[in-house]
């Protein structure tokens, strides 16, 4: 009679004990403490209340392809390190391959355990035993739970393992809410970024997007002489953004209500030139039927910017440094003097001095050009200015081709690591094919490679471990003779499952949700209001 009382006692002692372990448990995880907290003090409730010691969670290495202790409690820095193991190595590399419990009865007799974190003279003496289950999350092993037992004690050993599934269960579910609110947090700091960064290219001053320290001195320089009437040269490799500059610099200037009137120089013919420049008088030439004015006289008022200035022949370098010294014009075939009143921005990526030196540019109309020389900075110089860059050409391109193609935050990045020798100029031209080309609705570093090498623009593979953004499924997209179609889609094309992540994704935003997919927002929108209206 006495022995089941004891025993009766014994049994409503440790079913008490579980309901304060499980009830502390649930308070932790209810006053929304951090999971490496939480993790924490289960297994310190777990050892101090139930008596199972040295208890470790063991998740996949970020860092690497194995499993490693991710949470403890009476392990210290060392046994933690130690604890990394391969799927299928030892009980916990079986327990997460296999996704089944595995109970060690005692650990000096059992070949498999490896005791690889704990060394054998820190446990106690006499037989101890080992538990390791799996963790699950939707239904695939993520991890394990193992803890040694002491194996002669009061307390029954499915008693143990009741309370471990019950932890594990918590453990999984904490793990899956923690995934949750990365997901959500990720998909807000990504919208909130975005909203960033198009606010920025709202801001951008003269449609000049970036911000980094040398595009932000060139601009301070053009805004510094924008008041002035000298004549501004604009030095810079091919594609740097000379022409915007040059709007720039009117759009800052008191002249920014007249004309801008652009030239490329390398795209006159030497026979034109003149012509062309100067204007011609009727009969001047074969086919003069009429009198026409010149560039400069049309751009009499306001600003005239002559691109690729190099490039202009030697004989008409003589008459543009009358025209700027004297503030006339004469036309080709007239006699009279024609007043203008012109600011002029000239540009080149040509070294002029050197051209000087050579003998094929007037030194005297080089002085003249020079006045106030501004540089504008590589793109390779500008490197935290590509994503913002990226996003302005992207959304430019979708707009004029009526496409939705996005890129992850891990592609932006990439194409910031490249070397880019045609400047804006090769990155817009990059981010145009690119969005004609696609077949996916977000595109990952792997869809940029093959593109980038055909262009002669690659730099080092990446070393950080890549994102799992969510992928669209292939739409399929072909390229027609006419230009890039949209192949149709169902209406059932996506689920509803699809739809939700992109939208989680995407913020809330259904336009970027629509992106992800690949549809347009009227595409996404009849397919979310068609699948809720099912639930």
């Amino acid at each position: 009679m006495d022995d089941r009382v004891t025993k009766s006692a014994s049994h409503t002692h440790w079913r008490t004990q579980e309901m304060f372990l499980i009830q502390e448990v649930m308070n932790l995880i209810g006053k929304g403490i951090r999971l490496d907290q939480v993790a924490r003090e289960m297994l310190h409730l777990l050892s101090e209340i139930v008596g199972l010691n040295r208890g470790r969670i063991v998740l996949k290495d970020p860092d690497g392809d194995g499993y490693r202790i991710a949470y403890s409690y009476g392990l210290t820095r060392k046994e933690i390190a130690r604890g990394r193991y391969a799927p299928g190595e030892g009980i916990t590399g079986r327990v997460i391959q296999d996704g089944h419990l595995i109970i060690v009865q005692d650990i000096d007799k059992d070949l498999t355990f490896l005791g690889r974190a704990v060394e054998r003279a820190q446990l106690p003496r006499g037989a101890v035993s080992f538990l390791a289950l799996p963790i699950r999350v939707d239904h695939k092993t993520v991890g394990a739970i193992a803890c040694h037992r002491i194996r002669h004690r009061e307390r029954a050993l499915s008693d143990d393992l009741t309370i471990l599934r019950i932890i594990a269960t918590m453990v999984s579910q904490l793990l899956t809410l923690n995934e949750r609110v990365e997901q959500k947090t990720r998909a807000l700091e990504e919208h909130n970024d975005m909203l960033a960064r198009e606010l920025r290219l709202k801001r951008a001053r003269y449609g000049i997007i970036g911000t980094s320290p040398a595009l932000l001195r060139a601009l301070g320089q053009v805004e510094k002489v924008a008041g002035a009437t000298a004549s501004v040269l604009l030095l810079g490799e091919s594609g740097s953004g000379k022409e915007l500059f040059a709007r720039a610099l009117h759009l800052a200037s008191p002249r920014r209500d007249r004309p801008f009137i652009k030239v490329n120089c390398a795209a006159i013919p030497d026979s034109l030139f003149e012509s062309e420049l100067f204007g011609h008088e009727r009969g001047a030439f074969t086919g003069a039927v009429e009198a026409r004015a010149g560039w400069f006289e049309q751009a009499s008022g306001g600003t005239i910017f002559l691109d690729e200035i190099g490039e202009m022949p030697a004989i008409l370098q003589t008459k543009l440094l009358r025209t700027l010294q004297e503030g006339t014009v004469v036309r080709l075939g007239g006699k009279r003097e024609i007043r203008v009143d012109m600011r002029l921005v000239a540009a080149t990526n040509r070294d002029l001095a050197a051209e000087v030196a050579h003998g094929r540019f007037r030194e005297d109309l080089f002085y003249r050009l020079n006045v106030v020389p501004i540089t504008l900075p590589p793109l390779s110089q500008r490197l935290g200015d590509i994503p913002d860059l990226v996003l302005h050409f992207l959304t430019k391109t979708n707009q004029d081709n009526q496409r939705n193609v996005n890129l992850t935050q891990a592609a932006v990045g990439y194409l910031g690591r490249q070397p880019w020798p045609g400047n804006i100029r090769q990155l817009a031209n990059f981010i145009e094919r690119l969005v004609l080309l696609a077949s996916d609705g977000v595109l990952d570093i792997d869809d940029l490679r093959p593109m980038l090498e055909g262009d002669g623009t690659t730099a080092p593979a990446p070393t950080f471990p890549r994102p799992t953004p969510f992928h669209a499924p292939d739409m399929g997209a072909s390229f027609h003779p006419m230009g890039v179609i949209r192949p149709y889609l169902p209406a059932d094309s996506h689920d509803h499952e699809q739809l939700r992540m992109a939208l989680s994704q995407a913020g809330g935003n259904k336009t970027r949700a629509a992106q992800r997919l690949g549809l347009t927002e009227r595409q996404f929108s009849y397919r979310w209001r068609k699948l809720r209206a099912a639930f």
